[in-house]
């Protein structure tokens, strides 16, 4: 009677312990794992984030004439980058193009969920050939990052920098992303993760390229 006894509590004990809370605990706490250990999964959710209007860059304001209030009026910047090939191009080559310029890496999450927008607004730029993409790789690894784009089939293109990057256009925040007009003006800054498919940076690009 102990032994059929000890068996029926032992079932008992099983069947209080896969109750539908302690399942989602577990569940919720495999979650949050996946969220410290792997980026993919925290890019993931963010990326689901952005679907419900979270993450949208904080555009400036634009008059009625379409064009774009300078963020505090600086110079334009002139900053050297080289590509896979070795080619360098400097902001001042791209005098008269709207350059879109994104510092990111590999590993940072942030940055993995922003890049689909950013490839999709890529394409949307294609045919002009008048906005300039340049995604910098932070830390220096073209080869790392140029597998990364081509694994998950993404248009843009690679960028390592080799001057000096003023720290009101990147300091130590991960992903950061700088439009410039086409004097080389930084006319939009964003720390952190946004949706680039956003209505209000099409809006603003498009009125960009209407200035002379």
């Amino acid at each position: 009677m102990k032994t059929v006894n000890s068996e029926n509590n032992s079932g008992s004990s099983m069947k209080k312990w896969f109750t539908f809370s302690n399942i989602s605990t577990v569940i919720m706490l495999g979650f949050i794992v996946a969220m410290v250990v792997n980026p993919n999964a925290k890019a993931f959710v963010i990326q689901n984030l952005m679907k419900v209007g979270l993450f949208q860059p904080a555009v400036p304001s634009q008059n009625q004439n379409a064009s774009v209030q300078n963020v505090g009026q600086q110079p334009p910047l002139d900053i050297i980058f080289k590509d896979g090939e070795g080619k360098t191009v400097s902001l001042s080559d791209l005098k008269g193009k709207v350059v879109f310029l994104n510092f990111w890496a590999t590993w940072c999450p942030p940055c993995i969920a922003e890049m689909p927008s950013i490839n999709k607004l890529k394409k949307r730029y294609k045919a002009s050939g008048d906005v300039v993409f340049l995604m910098v790789d932070a830390d220096g690894d073209y080869q790392k990052s140029s597998a990364f784009m081509r694994k998950r089939n993404y248009d843009l293109p690679i960028y390592i920098a080799v001057s000096h990057i003023p720290e009101e256009v990147f300091g130590d925040s991960l992903p950061t992303t700088v439009i410039l007009d086409k004097d080389g003006r930084m006319v939009f800054r964003q720390e952190g993760s946004a949706d680039y498919e956003n209505p209000e940076i099409i809006t603003l690009i498009n009125n960009l390229l209407l200035t002379q």
